[in-house]
């Protein structure tokens, strides 16, 4: 006796590798493989939201340009100005910031000038001279931050405006009446009863006496199967909050409590979506960072890609072996585990320009074709019951 299977498939983090899961979908979709569960976190959230809230037979295509749209840059402006089109300083929270810095009651205004550090200072700068053998880079480096920048009353205002003042996140992600926000969710399409179930995580920071913990939203059934785990509504903040990669964007804050990124916590919560959906036959799995892209960074913009790439790249792949264990350890059979592969000689890098956007979907579907050409069994949407 047969049934129709049951499919959930996982789109990790990983930012501008963003087109390999668009590739993969574009993919899956043409095939007429469909999922009942979608399980997302950080970039991938935004790619499942955004084709389950498209319509016709083109959804992969519709997301393909949102992001084309509105988060890559093309080539020829990403040259001089390598910024997603979406990471924007939020400018007037900024300025508020530093005018209002000055009547902060925190700010210790006697310490500001500090005339035995000044005169230490000096004295170590006359030694410096004197001592050919500590004419040395590190020393050099070391002079100019604690000789010169740490004791000039200007720097250290300036240093301390930088850092102290309230904001913290180099860009704003979330905005009140945002365009791009409709344009990812068009009106209420993702509550429609005819959409899959979809998950996505953030991290919610600890409170006075509550500690931090992974907070599930979803877009319908906002309470686990078991009754022991409330979910929030999927929304324009909840889906801003789970990319909210501390110091990258600012946090957001929603019902009293701050949120951040959830994917370096917890990549795509396994363990929700075996405990909602126990008659799962089979569970996709699609990362979209290995430790193959992650490369010798020539220059800042690469130095702080990598920064967050590395943690996402080690930890999927590391939630992934452990959910494989979890299913070993409980004897069970199904859901089968079907990764998408990686390409070990991607290509991918993590530009967030129009080229690497092209390079993420052709890989990410030519994975998918070498996948369904390896085992016909996953273009079958019946299942033995």
């Amino acid at each position: 006796m047969t049934k129709k299977k049951k499919r959930a498939i996982t789109l990790a983090g990983g930012g501008p590798a963003a087109g390999i899961h668009i590739g993969v979908l574009s993919v899956l979709e043409r095939e007429g493989i469909e999922f009942d569960v979608y399980a997302l976190s950080c970039i991938g959230a935004w790619v499942g939201i955004v084709y389950n809230t498209r319509s016709g037979p083109d959804r992969a295509k519709q997301t393909y340009e949102f992001f084309e749209t509105y988060c890559f840059r093309d080539d020829r402006s990403y040259e001089w100005f390598p910024i997603n089109k979406g990471f924007g300083t939020n400018c007037p929270a900024l300025w508020r910031a530093w005018a209002e810095f000055p009547a902060l009651k925190t700010n210790k205004w006697s310490d500001l000038v500090l005339p035995a550090q000044i005169r230490a200072s000096l004295f170590n700068w006359l030694k410096i001279l004197g001592d050919s053998s500590r004419w040395t880079h590190q020393e050099f480096n070391n002079w100019v931050l604690n000789d010169v920048l740490a004791v000039n009353p200007m720097t250290r205002y300036l240093t301390s405006m930088i850092y102290k003042s309230h904001f913290n996140g180099l860009s704003k992600i979330y905005y009140n009446h945002s365009k791009v926000l409709e344009e990812v969710f068009q009106g209420e399409r993702l509550y429609e009863e005819d959409r899959p179930e979809i998950y996505h995580n953030a991290w919610r920071m600890p409170k006075g006496n509550q500690p931090g913990k992974i907070q599930l939203f979803k877009n319908r059934k906002l309470k686990s199967r078991d009754g022991t785990e409330d979910y929030l509504r999927i929304s324009h903040k909840s889906l801003c909050s789970c990319s909210a990669l501390p110091f990258i964007e600012e946090s957001v804050s929603m019902r009293g409590y701050t949120y951040t990124e959830g994917a370096l916590v917890d990549t795509v919560n396994f363990k929700n979506l075996l405990r909602d959906h126990p008659d799962l036959d089979e569970v996709w799995v699609n990362r979209i960072v290995d430790e193959s892209e992650v490369r010798r960074p020539k220059d800042l913009a690469e130095s702080l890609a990598n920064l967050p790439q590395q943690f996402a790249a080690e930890l999927g792949k590391a939630d992934i072996k452990m959910f494989r264990q979890h299913l070993l350890n409980q004897s069970r059979m199904r859901p089968r585990v079907v990764e998408i592969p990686m390409n070990p000689d991607t290509e991918v890098t993590f530009d967030w320009n129009h080229a690497n956007l092209k390079r993420g979907f052709s890989e990410g579907a030519d994975a998918a074709r070498r996948l369904l050409a390896s085992d016909k069994q996953l273009s079958q949407d019946t299942v033995e019951s």
